[in-house]
């Protein structure tokens, strides 16, 4: 996976490189302008023939976003390795990387290492490869590549460019070798830059250890590589394959995806080695552009999507980014989405080592951007052919008219289609009728946002296995890990940092523990972190986490629960925490998903020393929170931050502690505080002026976080205000007021809370309604009919996402992580970084950082006032209603925050102006 830094790709020599590509073709391209109806001229002719095609897949790895697939049940496993590697089923892989784990964090969780310590080498360590078996015994034709983003501690002295590096990548072959595996490419460093001399030494260990005929991918943000590649001829003669991530634009629509006049110029096979991390079906339409575009304006052969597949709790970053979604094991349930269409749409009519096809056969439809994008491709036998086409911003129909020539069949071409533009999974990867040519010379009828590929191969077909429904793992849940083989996983368990197996217990305690072997800091890909494990279902609301702990040395142990969200870098992992020191120290904190810990309890009990077993519970009912060691009561607090999540263990550093008998019981609900903020609004329910008065019609209001706006929801489902006041209906109707009341248990009173933000009367089966999807300071407050519309949803905790440009793409960002006051932010690509996250907050604050805010510099109002970030101090202006509709207003100013100019590059300032509903003033949260 990416970086969470910027990714500055430069494009010095696009337009050079495109130039050479299209010399001697009839097509004009023209780079911008709007897609009209046009008729394209497209000569198949296979003796035009360019670079090898290399290949398409994914990536396991770049964090553990395979992890949970293991531990799906065997028949829905294989169904979703079947779509993910079953030739002729579903996406075809053909090119699969694999992480080398590193014990550390690598995106989306740590990656086991096969060798935590020097020389204790386990070859049957995690799940890559057991992926990687699977995948070959689906397709034995699949091409294996191999990458480290991470690596142990005991490396190089903590230096990743060294021989044990080295020497660590060999001994992780032999071990793939061991299960059978062919690695045929291993790459460096992920993002983390080259060393010449370490490549050239890589490049004579293979060969003298068996491994000629592994080819080493020389990868970067960039293409820099192959700077270097023309300046020494040793390093060339090393690397076999130049890559570079994300060449189209990192989170980008993939409509220009350059190399370089050097990349080109080493002659060396080009790769998007690295490209996605977008949404499996929203993030389908760059997807094959990359493959189409990445050939033709940079001549990339081999492609790798990050990731492979989202087998990860829904509560991590990029959860829903991959060819599918598989986060629920217990319940078997699995997504496919429409990016695996988009790849099946080239991987399953195509092989490695065909042949692309230049002049017309390969370009622009009409010669214009636009309209859409397509390749040809020639058969190793030299007669058969395949046409892939994309029309994803087209807006009108188009024709192609085909001549085929140059040995290539001319009878018969089969034609399959993906709709893009639908939700309906059976307009994905359809057979259309057939095409016949007359004398080699047919046309063909494209519709928009679509891909289509015409072949004359046969035998492509649509997997036909289905999902069974997604449920939620139920409580009680325990686990004593008995079942397991030392030195394995255990089950559902994903390891953030450090890598928590199976081991057998110590301190007089017979059978089997979980156990951290990390025993030192890794060499880390992103930052550190206190190494931990999650486990469980993020629906878990209420419950009590129990666990045996076991201290190896001094030191801190903890014990997590309501993980939700996580922030990059997993140090932003919204959890409450137990935490216990050998001493006896203890604490009950918060660590929020901007990464900062505070304390709300702490004391200190007896020692629990070394080498000695002790029992840690932390519950949850409600928003009390009670915490307690060996049967004795610690400490309790009441707090709202989060109402559910995941459980987790872990340690302050890298201690080789012991886990046992890991249990979650449920607990009664107890109460829970906190405001009802209108999501389509911004703005929160409101008593006006504080009013105790029986009968107060309620509205809504800017969130101040005062006491008339914190509502308290009961195990007896009311919403108290105050104390002693009701939030009461008082009728059935459509429109009938919402008001406080002296609480009396009517269900006129009740309401339940859902999950999904919708508030729903008990007595009238109606939801909490914003009059009119009125957005206003005053917006009066009813009942009605459920809609599922935004102005009937209701957030009760503190919100935090992205803020990324409707117009532009990126994201709101504070340039190079800069916390200064009075640093202004500035569109970015969207890196999931630290500093492009922000949170709403109970009083309207925008936070960064957790510590500082937006605001209207200097407190301005008027149209091109900059915008800054500020410690908070609560003024209105640094309070902004966040609505669905994608606005954010100022509540001092009454002006919206917008991109200046229109801009769309990365470096647009933001200002706050006049709001126009423009696409400049539009902000997504996802």
């Amino acid at each position: 996976m990416h970086t969470a830094v910027r990714l500055v790709n430069a494009r010095k020599f696009t337009c050079l490189v495109l130039g050479i590509l299209l010399a001697g073709s009839a097509i004009t391209v023209s780079a911008g302008g709007t897609a009209e109806a046009a008729t394209t001229a497209v000569a198949v002719n296979g003796a035009s023939t360019g670079r090898t095609f290399d290949g398409i897949g994914a990536i396991s790895g770049g964090g553990g976003n395979s992890r949970l697939l293991v531990d799906y049940p065997p028949t829905q496993r294989a169904q979703i390795l079947d779509y993910l590697f079953k030739p002729n089923y579903g996406a075809a892989v053909q090119l699969l990387k694999l992480e080398i784990g590193g014990d550390a964090n690598s995106t989306d969780g740590a990656e086991p290492s096969h060798q935590h310590v020097r020389g204790e080498i386990d070859c049957n360590v995690g799940y890559e490869f057991w992926l990687g078996a699977e995948a070959v015994a689906r397709n034995p034709a699949i091409k294996l590549v191999a990458l480290p983003w991470a690596a142990p501690g005991w490396i190089g002295g903590g230096n990743f460019w060294s021989q044990d590096m080295i020497d660590y990548d060999i001994s992780w072959l032999d071990c793939a070798r061991s299960h059978g595996l062919t690695i045929s490419y291993l790459g460096g460093w992920n993002e983390r830059g080259r060393d010449l001399t370490w490549y050239k030494n890589l490049r004579s260990a293979l060969n003298s250890h068996g491994y000629g005929s592994v080819q080493i991918v020389g990868d970067d943000t960039g293409w820099d590589t192959a700077d270097d590649m023309l300046r020494d001829s040793q390093f060339n003669a090393a690397v076999g394959v130049v890559g570079s991530h994300y060449p189209c634009g990192y989170l980008s629509d993939a409509t220009s995806c350059g190399s370089s006049a050097n990349a080109v110029a080493t002659g060396k096979p080009l790769w998007a080695s690295e490209f996605g991390s977008q949404d499996f079906n929203t993030g389908s339409a760059p997807y094959i552009r990359t493959i189409t575009r990445g050939y033709l304006d940079g001549q990339m052969t081999g492609f790798m999507n990050w990731p492979l597949v989202a087998a990860l709790y829904s509560t991590l970053p990029y959860s829903t980014v991959a060819l599918a979604t598989a986060n629920t094991p217990w319940s078997g349930a699995y997504q496919v989405g429409k990016s695996l269409w988009a790849n099946a749409q080239v991987a399953q009519f195509t092989q490695p080592g065909w042949k692309f096809l230049t002049g017309t056969a390969s370009g622009y439809l009409g010669g214009n951007r636009a309209n859409g994008s397509y390749i040809s491709l020639k058969s190793t036998n030299g007669t058969d052919y395949s046409t892939v086409y994309e029309t994803t911003g087209a807006t009108a129909a188009q024709t192609v008219d085909v001549t085929v020539s140059g040995g290539l069949k001319t009878g018969t071409a089969h034609v399959w289609s993906t709709d893009l533009g639908s939700s309906n999974t059976a307009d994905h990867f359809v057979k259309q009728a057939d095409v016949t040519p007359s004398s080699g010379t047919y046309s063909l009828t494209l519709q928009p946002n679509r891909i289509y590929t015409v072949t004359t191969t046969t035998g492509q077909a649509k997997g036909t296995a289905t999902s069974p429904a997604a449920g939620s793992l139920g409580l009680p849940y325990s686990d004593d890990f008995e079942s397991y083989a030392v030195r394995k996983e255990a089950k559902y368990f994903s390891d953030m940092q450090g890598s928590f197996e199976v081991r057998v217990c110590a301190a007089g305690r017979a059978g089997r523990c979980l156990q951290q072997v990390a025993p030192v800091k890794p060499i880390e890909w992103q930052d550190d972190s206190d190494a931990y494990s999650l486990v469980g279902d993020p629906s878990w609301a209420d419950y009590t986490v129990s666990v045996d702990v076991d201290l190896q040395q001094a030191g801190t142990v903890t014990l997590l629960g309501r993980a939700n969200t996580q922030n990059r870098p997993q140090g932003k992992q919204a959890a409450y925490q137990l935490r216990v020191a050998d001493t006896g120290a203890w604490s009950i904190a918060k660590n929020s998903s901007g990464g900062v810990l505070t304390t709300l309890a702490s004391g200190t009990r007896s020692a629990l020393g070394l080498n000695s077993w002790h029992n840690l519970k932390l519950g949850f009912s409600g928003n009390r929170i009670t915490a307690t060691a060996d049967g004795a009561t610690l400490g309790a607090v009441t707090d709202n931050s989060f109402t559910a999540g995941l459980v987790g263990v872990g340690v302050v550093g890298y201690q080789t502690n012991l886990f046992d008998n890991l249990s979650v019981t449920p607990n009664p609900p107890g109460d829970f505080g906190g405001y009802l903020k209108g999501v389509e609004s911004g703005i929160c329910v409101d008593v006006p002026a504080a009013s105790h008065t029986n009968g107060t019609a309620v509205a809504l209001w800017d969130c101040n976080g005062g006491g008339n706006q914190s509502w308290t929801a009961t195990p007896a489902k009311q919403l108290t205000v105050y104390g002693d006041k009701c939030l009461d209906a008082g009728g059935t109707a459509d429109g009938t007021a919402v008001r406080i009341d002296a609480c009396t248990g009517s269900t006129a009173q009740q309401w339940t809370v859902n999950a999904d933000g919708s508030v729903v009367g008990v007595g009238s089966g109606k939801c909490l309604d914003a009059t009119g999807h009125g957005t206003a300071n005053g917006t009066a407050l009813v009942i009605w009919g459920c809609t599922g519309g935004p102005n009937q949803k209701w957030a009760r905790t503190d919100t935090t996402g992205f803020l990324k440009g409707q117009e532009s793409g990126r994201c709101v960002d504070v340039p190079a992580f800069e916390q200064t006051n009075g640093t202004r932010p500035a569109l970015w690509d969207c890196n999931g970084g630290g500093n492009q996250t922000w949170t709403s907050t109970a009083t309207n604050q925008l936070k960064v950082y957790d510590a500082k805010c937006l605001e209207a510099a200097g407190g301005g109002t008027a149209d091109g006032t900059a915008v800054q970030i500020n410690d908070c101090t609560g003024s209105t202006a640094q309070q902004w209603r966040v609505g669905s509709g994608g606005t954010v207003v100022g509540v001092g100013s009454g002006k919206c925050l917008d991109a200046t100019g229109h801009g769309t590059a990365n470096g647009t300032l933001f200002a706050i102006s006049t709001c126009t509903g423009a696409g400049n003033q539009k902000f997504s949260r996802s």
